[in-house]
């Protein structure tokens, strides 16, 4: 069975190889496409090869749902810091947020503070716990006491729909980004994308998941590292001289443009402190807390917390994931301002209206190749693909476990599924979630995806976070109250965003000002809508389930803060 599964492996890496290697060649001879990047072609093929011998190596190893799902509970702290990282460090952190510096200078930083310090709140409140009382996913640890239909069904439920908008926004991103560095076709890039994922997910499981994240961690920061030393070397180390090169640049761009000296001067010195990016108390507020919450309750980095041994190890991972991560976006800023003196107004990298070649999100890859000419663009080209195929990998296992272990195995088989057809149906699930993915990120190349990422972090921040917070923390917590205010926090935040101007003007075309909901995020209120929906459904429920959901609460207490019994759980 598993030389069946490598000659599988292999012949499908063959075939998806010699595809895009062929599809590449034939845009040589076309002049309005983006030449191709040999280079870029070269690394990203052995990037593919080496990581599917691990895919090999991985499904060797991958004989039940517990390896398919955890690796078996065998990552180490420091390996899993690094997967996790890997894992959250996508394409629109890397390219995304130095874009924002870029343009918009200090207010870039929102995102970055933003998406960090959701970790500590991960590393004190949550960390221990979800070790010490789940075994493959978050609805482990939801349904720990109370019924467990109601709570799996809800939490699949979140699960999907955050996975659904975090995949789409990072399948468009693929396909945009390869068909601009390798001169694929926008349809083909995303056919790769989806094939190669299938693989890594289907053969492998989390153990090659795990790999692919650490090694696609490794080549990130490594080469967003060289990227802000050669920055940085520029101006002899000093970010001083940096950021006051930076504030010339956006100066002499104004005074270009038509404007007097006095108001120029003002402009260069706007990128130091923050402007216009978020406008007002209410969407600064909802936008954080959709970054912050949105982290805790995000499915595919929660599941990460089950791959160690104990729940000591799952706090070493979040020190060393917060560690990497909060190195990671210092590493941003600083690209972000070497794009903006060294990329945003050379001729080399503009196209003839005066913006950036590939769209505002190519400024660290177009920084790569004026600080380390072809060949380090090539790389960063195949580190940016490296970091897709990892992030889309973690979505895709987090979405079929959400299907195979919290719907199939629980809901409908009441918890009688054995271990092999728990794991056929993953496999299934797999293959479904990839074809959806392809179809849906093709359907998408024309739509503007970014408010499908906030929509993501909004959706985990109002309807899992509070049921996974409540249900650990609060004794009164019954499965009513977490079912219908899991749901009302998930429905709101949706509902919400539609309506928003992001979606109902910018994306659905309604006229300027006629969004029913003002804000940019929903957060602060669907996250307030979620708790406060639990909270009341929960103290007004007398059922006799709520008195066995209250009762629970002290052997789940004990459970969480020693692990007594922990062990034995996640062994079955």
């Amino acid at each position: 069975m598993m030389a069946r599964q490598a000659h599988i492996v292999g012949g499908l890496a063959l075939a998806l190889c010699s595809a895009a290697v062929l599809a590449a060649g034939g845009d040589l001879g076309q002049a309005q496409k983006q030449a191709t990047n040999w280079t870029a072609i070269a690394m990203f093929a052995i990037f593919v090869g080496f990581t599917l011998w691990i895919t090999k190596w991985a499904a060797a190893r991958t004989r039940s749902a517990a390896d398919f799902y955890t690796a078996g509970g065998g990552i180490t702290g420091f390996q899993n810091g690094l997967a996790i990282a890997g894992d959250y460090m996508s394409a629109a952190s890397f390219l995304g947020i130095s874009a924002a510096v870029m343009v918009s200078g200090f207010d870039g930083l929102i995102y970055s503070i933003g998406f960090l310090v959701g970790w500590p709140i991960l590393t004190f409140l949550m960390a221990e716990r979800l070790r010490n009382l789940g075994k493959f996913t978050f609805a482990d640890v939801a349904a720990y006491r109370f019924a467990q239909t109601p709570i799996r069904a809800f939490a699949a439920s979140g699960t999907l729909v955050v996975v659904a908008f975090y995949l789409i926004a990072q399948m468009v991103g693929a396909g945009q980004l390869i068909k601009l560095l390798f001169g694929l076709e926008y349809w083909i890039a995303v056919v790769l994308v989806g094939g190669l994922m299938v693989i890594y997910v289907l053969f492998g499981g989390m153990t090659a998941t795990t790999w692919v994240q650490i090694i696609k961690a490794v080549l990130l920061l490594s080469g967003a590292s060289f990227m802000a030393f050669m920055v940085l070397l520029q101006y002899g180390f000093s970010p001083e001289a940096l950021f006051s090169a930076a504030v010339e640049v956006k100066k002499n761009v104004a005074v270009e443009g038509g404007m007097d000296p006095a108001a120029a001067g003002a402009a260069g010195l706007s990128i130091m402190g923050p402007g216009n990016f978020i406008r007002d108390p209410i969407s600064a507020i909802s936008f954080g807390m959709a970054l912050m919450f949105g982290t805790a309750g995000l499915p595919h980095i929660l599941m990460r917390f089950f791959t160690v041994p104990d729940a000591k190890e799952a706090r070493k991972s979040v020190f060393w994931a917060t560690t990497w991560i909060g190195y990671f976006y210092i590493l941003t800023f600083i690209i972000g301002f070497g794009a903006i003196v060294m990329v945003s107004t050379n001729p080399q990298f503009l196209d003839p209206e005066g913006g950036l070649l590939g769209g505002g999100n190519m400024a660290a890859v177009h920084l790569a190749n004026a600080v380390g000419g072809n060949v380090f663009l090539g790389f960063i080209s195949a580190v940016a693909f490296a970091t897709i195929l990892a992030v889309v990998a973690g979505l895709t296992l987090s979405g079929a476990s959400a299907v195979s272990h919290d719907l199939y195995a629980t809901v409908f088989k009441k918890g009688k599924a054995d271990s092999a057809s728990e794991l056929r149906m993953s496999r299934i699930t797999v293959l479904v979630l990839g074809v959806i993915s392809v179809i849906l990120g093709i359907a998408f190349e024309k739509q503007n995806i970014a408010f499908m990422v906030s929509l993501a972090f909004a959706v985990a921040a109002s309807a899992n976070f509070p049921v996974l917070f409540m249900s650990v923390l609060w004794k009164n917590c019954t499965t009513r109250g977490a079912c219908i205010g899991g749901f009302i926090g998930l429905i709101t935040a949706v509902g919400l965003t539609i309506v928003s101007p992001s979606v109902w003007e910018a994306t659905l075309g309604n006229p300027k000002g006629s969004a029913l909901f003002p804000y940019t995020s929903p957060a602060l209120f669907s996250m307030a809508a979620g708790f406060i929906g639990i909270w009341l459904f929960s103290i007004f429920d007398n059922s006799p389930r709520a008195r066995i959901d209250r009762a629970g609460y002290e052997a789940q207490a004990v459970r969480s803060e020693t692990g007594i019994g922990a062990a034995a759980a996640s062994a079955h």
